[in-house]
């Protein structure tokens, strides 16, 4: 059970820094009275609309007095931040003490999560073993407590996000990253989303569980939605040591943040923020929140004013490059046969969430990327001027708009803040939705 819990319709700036104070209190009364080395594990950039980089932040400066304090953003294979994002993500912590994790070379191995259990937990779909391999500097250096930070919110892997996704994901290694990513991808991103315990979270409860319990950690994690003024606010706080803390975060953010249509949309329009979304491999989050919800022959237009590449790293941009997002039955082949596909098995499973199967068009409004780059993918191209001059997203409230010609289109200013389905898609589904 949470220690710590709070729900709102919203939570405000002096109150979230009194909750961090408590959790420090918590965390001496259960884990460590006098923590001396404190090991912090908030969220890269990509999820700086949360607001966990000043509760990372606070979190720091009630510690930091004693203790020595370290931070290792989550990145997973995402590119490090620089010292100007570190600075707007977290503020007056001493840029010496937040450390890039190294997917690649930085990792040491801790176990493997059975090829028998995978196969168990996706009912099949999959059989091959997840080697869990995670940070060193967490794995190998001691540390009095570790905090998670987050933010739960719907997601295409894990059903939410957060939770030991920052251990497995944000840690992770190559080989830990591409198994999973891979095991989601077969099991399906329309049966992931919005569940609470998908296939690859419940690997990930079961490693968390053989080889992390020597570790003194705790989880702070936020849920957010939008007020009547149409701003994301924080409206819960979860803080806690157990699998309950997640249930109990991620069954507040299943009832505030998926939005259920009772037929399909037939544009959707969404805006990917310049300062966080710089490559498709996290702005199609636009196209996982909203797949679930247009309408077969429907179009998904995103400004992506920041877009640049495709990939966070450059073999990932040139393998996104030359597959393109071209299907499931396309990519499925591929890996059986290209060795690459098979060496990058996370940038395979993410052609396979950013295609939109043919049942739907997506158009994509750049801020650097060309018109053949776009297209050489297989989305659509337009022009980011004439598009941000059309529907002037800046005058828009989240929700239903139509335009003077009569354009009738839904928006959404924050597609990684939520989930967006209809009902026969979120309740038709072979695994349902609700449950625990």
């Amino acid at each position: 059970m949470p220690w710590i819990s709070e729900k709102a319709p919203e939570i405000d700036a002096a109150r979230m820094a009194e909750l961090m104070r408590q959790t420090v209190a918590e965390a001496r009364k259960r884990i460590c009275a006098r923590p001396r080395r404190v090991l912090l594990l908030p969220p890269d950039i990509t999820r700086a609309h949360s607001g966990v980089g000043r509760l990372t932040e606070l979190l720091y400066q009630e510690l930091s007095p004693e203790a020595e304090v370290h931070v290792i953003p989550t990145l997973g294979q995402h590119v490090p931040h620089t010292v100007e994002e570190n600075r707007r993500m977290f503020g007056s912590i001493p840029e010496e003490r937040i450390h890039a994790h190294d997917w690649r070379g930085g990792c040491v191995p801790v176990g493997e999560v059975s090829a028998e259990f995978v196969k168990q937990a996706c009912g099949g779909v999959a059989d091959w073993p997840i080697p869990i391999l995670l940070n060193r500097m967490l794995i190998e250096e001691p540390w009095d407590l570790i905090i998670n930070v987050g933010h739960v919110v719907p997601h295409e892997v894990l059903g939410f996000a957060n939770h030991n996704k920052n251990y497995f994901i944000g840690l992770g290694g190559k080989d830990t990253i591409c198994a999973s990513h891979m095991l989601a991808a077969t099991c399906g991103i329309e049966n992931n989303l919005g569940n609470l315990v998908t296939p690859t979270r419940a690997c990930f409860n079961k490693a968390e569980d053989d080889f992390l319990g020597r570790l003194p950690d705790l989880y702070v994690q936020v849920v957010m939605a939008r007020n009547a003024n149409d701003q994301l606010v924080h409206t819960g706080l979860y803080v806690g040591d157990d699998l309950e803390t997640y249930l109990q975060a991620a069954r507040q953010s299943r009832d505030e943040n998926i939005t259920i249509f009772e037929e399909p949309v037939e544009r959707i329009v969404c805006v990917m923020q310049a300062d966080e979304f710089v490559s498709t491999w996290v702005a199609n989050k636009a196209i996982y929140r909203t797949r679930m919800a247009l309408a077969d022959g429907g179009e998904l237009i995103v400004i992506a004013p920041g877009l640049k590449r495709f990939g966070e790293q450059p073999e990932v941009d040139q393998f996104i490059r030359k597959y393109g997002y071209c299907g499931t039955p396309k990519v499925v082949a591929g890996y059986r046969a290209n060795a690459d596909m098979q060496d990058l098995g996370h940038a395979t499973a993410h052609l396979i969430h950013g295609s939109s199967e043919d049942r739907f068009t997506i158009t994509y409004a750049p801020g650097a990327l060309t018109a053949a780059d776009v297209e050489g993918v297989n989305f659509q191209y337009a022009d980011l001027a004439k598009t941000l001059a059309r529907y002037q997203p800046e005058r828009l409230k989240q929700g239903w708009n139509t335009l003077p010609d009569g354009e009738r289109f839904f928006f959404i200013p924050t597609p990684s803040a939520g989930l967006w389905a209809t009902r026969e898609k979120l309740y038709g589904r072979a695994g349902g939705f609700g449950g625990a």
